[in-house]
């Protein structure tokens, strides 16, 4: 059974700190994906990521870090976003998909005192039709982030617009 995740947050850190507790996916990012752009919007351009207590994570929230790192970079002046306490194979996914050309990597363990990161981040699931729009724009920003990710991520591109365009269109081959 696949262990849960907990987003933890603090938002009145500065830079806002975030620690991801758990298996991070497509299928519980969303509220993530919402306190970043919420966060953003209202006027937030730092961030640290903690991954100490992450046990993995997949493309669609790499994705969704590669997109916050791409609209804090365009910012005047431009935010940042840390990821840092990245064990092995957390940080060669990071690396295999180009963030750490968009995003800073803080490879030492002590990256913040990140003992007020105790607020989870509560949300509900998405539907299909929205889960496919986050899947598209998350894979489109790893494009963005480096064109090598094309090759990579072209079929979840591909599959997304379909499941979009065509919402009650089986994605699967019986």
């Amino acid at each position: 059974m696949a262990k849960d995740v907990a987003y933890l947050v603090d938002p009145d850190s500065s830079p806002v700190a975030i620690k991801i507790v758990g298996r991070a996916s497509f299928m519980n990012v969303a509220p993530l994906k919402a306190f970043l752009k919420g966060s953003i919007g209202s006027g937030v351009v730092k961030f640290v990521v903690d991954f100490s207590e992450c046990d993995g994570m997949d493309s669609t929230v790499l994705g969704i870090l590669a997109g916050t790192a791409l609209q804090l970079r365009r910012k005047k002046p431009a935010g940042s976003i840390v990821l840092c306490r990245l064990d092995a194979r957390n940080l060669s996914s990071i690396k295999s998909l180009g963030l750490h050309r968009i995003a800073t990597l803080d490879q030492g363990q002590q990256c913040m005192n990140l003992g007020a990161v105790q607020e989870s981040l509560d949300g509900s699931k998405l539907d299909e039709l929205e889960n496919a729009r986050m899947c598209l724009e998350a894979h489109e920003n790893l494009v963005e982030a480096d064109e090598g990710n094309r090759s990579k991520f072209q079929n979840v591109i591909d599959l997304s617009l379909i499941h979009i365009s065509e919402p009650t269109r089986p994605l699967y081959i019986s």
